[in-house]
């Protein structure tokens, strides 16, 4: 007769034990050690004195085994996937580099969430539009042209320079009480224009 535990069916405690023979990320490992030793009666303190966690990752581990959830020790990966790598990063530069229309689009400049479609249709890597745009950023690109970027340039330039000193009639005396009394300033420009 095989030995029985408090929570775990013997399916469970066979599943659990074999993928403790697998090389695990420590994490992993202790998930399952935390559900085993739960199976066998030990309570929280003892579980995280002797596996040294948190009575967090204890608590949710143990509800986990007592819930009948311990075949489900791996649902919830750790930390963020490392989904990027130097394939995808090497097909993004290339991307950007080129028009979309060589790929079949009928646009004529990538965004981040086109460059996103295209790159987890092709690689089978999913990421957000936010982290395509870091990445581009660190790699010092863009997905505009360099001549959209120095007409964008251009135009913002002459938008700052568009109101100058002289504009301001001599006889404007401004208020610094956290705000200007525009009545006062129009005013006084007004009657210089009569």
């Amino acid at each position: 007769m095989e030995n029985q535990g408090l929570y775990l069916t013997s399916f469970q405690r066979k599943l659990l034990l074999k993928s403790l023979e697998t090389d695990l990320r420590p994490e992993y490992r202790r998930r399952i050690e935390i559900m085993l030793r739960t199976d066998m009666g030990q309570s929280q303190a003892q579980i995280c004195n002797e596996l040294k966690c948190s009575q967090e990752t204890a608590r949710y581990w143990i509800s986990m085994a007592r819930s009948g959830n311990a075949h489900r020790w791996n649902d919830q990966p750790i930390g963020r996937p490392k989904a990027i790598n130097e394939e995808y990063i090497e097909h993004l530069k290339e991307l950007v580099s080129r028009s979309p229309r060589e790929y079949g689009y009928p646009f004529q400049r990538w965004t981040a969430q086109w460059l996103k479609k295209h790159l987890a249709k092709k690689l089978g890597i999913e990421v957000s539009d936010r982290h395509i745009n870091r990445i581009l950023k660190e790699l010092g690109l863009s997905t505009r042209s360099k001549t959209e970027k120095i007409e964008q340039d251009s135009v913002f330039v002459q938008k700052q320079s568009a109101f100058k000193i002289g504009d301001i009639p001599a006889s404007a005396s401004p208020v610094f009480l956290g705000t200007i009394d525009i009545f006062k300033v129009n005013q006084s420009h007004s009657s210089e224009n009569i």
